[in-house]
C-alpha cells in the first residue's frame, strides 16, 4: 500500500507525540537515566532469608505474550538471581490460568476450601500456602494492578490468616514515568503487606517502561535479578 509524505509525517507525529505523552518517548530518546525512579533498596545478601533457601511464588499477571510483557520481563529477572541464590520458584500465570473472583458468599469461612474448584484453588493456593514469600507482578492499569492480579488478591480472603506473615515484592511497569505515577499502587499494596502481616522485602516501579525494549534497556531488570539474588 502506497502513503504519501505528508501522510507518512501525520502518521509518524502522531506515534511520537503517544510516546511523549505516555512519558517513556522522552527518556528514550535522551538516554535520560532513570535512576530517580528507583524504588527501592537491594537487601543484604541473605537478609530476607536468613541464609536458607525459601519457597517464593511469583504471580505474573500480563495479558500479553511474554516475550513482549514488560512485567513478564521483571519476574523472569527476579526469578533468574533468586534461583541463582538456591530458592525454589514457582510462577503462576494469572492472565491466561482458569480464576475466577471471589464472590463473598463467605462459605470458606475465611479457612477454605473456596467453592470455585478452579486454577486458584488447585494450583496456587497449595504453592501459596508453603511458600516463604509471595511475588505480586503487575502492568499499570488506570494507576492500579491488574484486574487479573486482583483476583488473586481477592481470593486471599479464603485462606487469610494462613496466608499471614509471609514476605512480599511487589513488582509493576508502567508508561507514565511522572513520579506520582505508582502512588495508588503502592498504597494498596503497603495496606496489604499491613493487613497480611507481611515483611515487604522490595518494590520494584518500573515507571516510562511502556515496551519490552524499554524496559530491557533501563536499569529496573538488574535492579529485580539483584533483589533476587540478595534474598
Amino acid at each position: 500500500m502506497l502513503i504519501n509524505r505528508r501522510t507518512f509525517l501525520k502518521v509518524s507525529g502522531m506515534g511520537a507525540m503517544t510516546l511523549f505523552l505516555s512519558g517513556c518517548g522522552l527518556s528514550a530518546l535522551l538516554g535520560t537515566d532513570h535512576e530517580s525512579n528507583a524504588s527501592g533498596k537491594i537487601p543484604e545478601k541473605g537478609s530476607i532469608s536468613g541464609g536458607k533457601a525459601m519457597k517464593i511464588v511469583v504471580i505474573t499477571s500480563s495479558p500479553h505474550p511474554k516475550d513482549e510483557s514488560t512485567s513478564c520481563y521483571l519476574a523472569d529477572r527476579l526469578t533468574e538471581g533468586a534461583k541463582g541464590a538456591g530458592h525454589e520458584v514457582f510462577t503462576f500465570d494469572a492472565a491466561n490460568s482458569d480464576t475466577h473472583p471471589c464472590r463473598g458468599c463467605d462459605n470458606c469461612h475465611m479457612d477454605g476450601p473456596c467453592v470455585f474448584k478452579d486454577d486458584i484453588e488447585k494450583t496456587l493456593m497449595p504453592k501459596m500456602l508453603e511458600a516463604d514469600m509471595l511475588v505480586l507482578v503487575t502492568p499499570l492499569y488506570y494507576y492500579g494492578m491488574s484486574a487479573q492480579l486482583k483476583t488473586i488478591i481477592d481470593r486471599f480472603y479464603s485462606r487469610t490468616t494462613k496466608l499471614n506473615g509471609k514476605k512480599s515484592i511487589l513488582m509493576a511497569t508502567a508508561y507514565n514515568s511522572a513520579d506520582w505515577t505508582m502512588e495508588a499502587l503502592v498504597t494498596h499494596y503497603n495496606t496489604l503487606v499491613r493487613y497480611m502481616n507481611w515483611q515487604d522485602a522490595g518494590q520494584v516501579l518500573a515507571r516510562g517502561c511502556g515496551s519490552r525494549p524499554l524496559v530491557e534497556h533501563s536499569e529496573f531488570g538488574e535492579q529485580a535479578y539483584q533483589i533476587g539474588a540478595n534474598l
